[in-house]
């Protein structure tokens, strides 16, 4: 059984969350804002003064300005991937989940974090988009078949309820 049957399901034994599955807009807004600043952070530490050094940070498609996309990038796929949440998410206890399937493939986490990052992050308009849609997906989810949850939710699923000892 998928994630979004799991949710749709009534009566499923299962203690209800005390607050909604699906994480929404300005939470998942703040989480960004988070994850904005732990990526300037790494770009200020490690790729401005390397394209100071070779002093490659003039134009549009300078060595800083491909590395620093690159760190952008590069953040979302592989914390997405490995963790199933960036530091921004993890602080506020949210989770990315495929609505169908186990667990996030690659291709998945590319298409919705390159891709959908990409489109969301040109017209920042869209990650609003998020606020409106039943399961509080943005474009980016959309395109990929993913939400993100509250983490809290997820440990409640995947632990069995302790069986009464008559």
């Amino acid at each position: 059984m998928d994630f979004q049957e799991e949710l749709e399901r009534e009566g499923n034994g299962w203690e209800a969350p005390d607050r909604p599955a699906f994480a929404g807009f300005w939470i998942r807004f703040w989480a960004y804002l988070l994850d904005l600043i732990v990526i300037g952070s790494i770009k200020r530490i490690a790729v401005i003064p390397l394209a100071d050094y070779f002093q490659w940070t003039d134009g549009f498609f300078s060595l800083k300005t491909v590395l620093g996309a690159a760190v952008f990038y590069l953040y979302f796929v592989l914390m997405t991937k490995f963790f199933g949440q960036t530091l921004g998410k993890m602080v506020f206890g949210l989770k990315v989940v495929p609505l169908k399937g186990e667990k996030l493939d690659w291709l998945t986490v590319l298409f919705r974090e390159l891709i959908g990052r990409y489109i969301c992050s040109t017209l920042w308009i869209t990650y609003a988009v998020a606020a409106f849609t039943k399961k509080k997906q943005g474009i980016h989810d959309l395109f990929a078949d993913t939400t993100v949850i509250h983490e809290e939710y997820v440990k409640r699923q995947t632990h069995t309820r302790p069986q009464n000892a008559y």
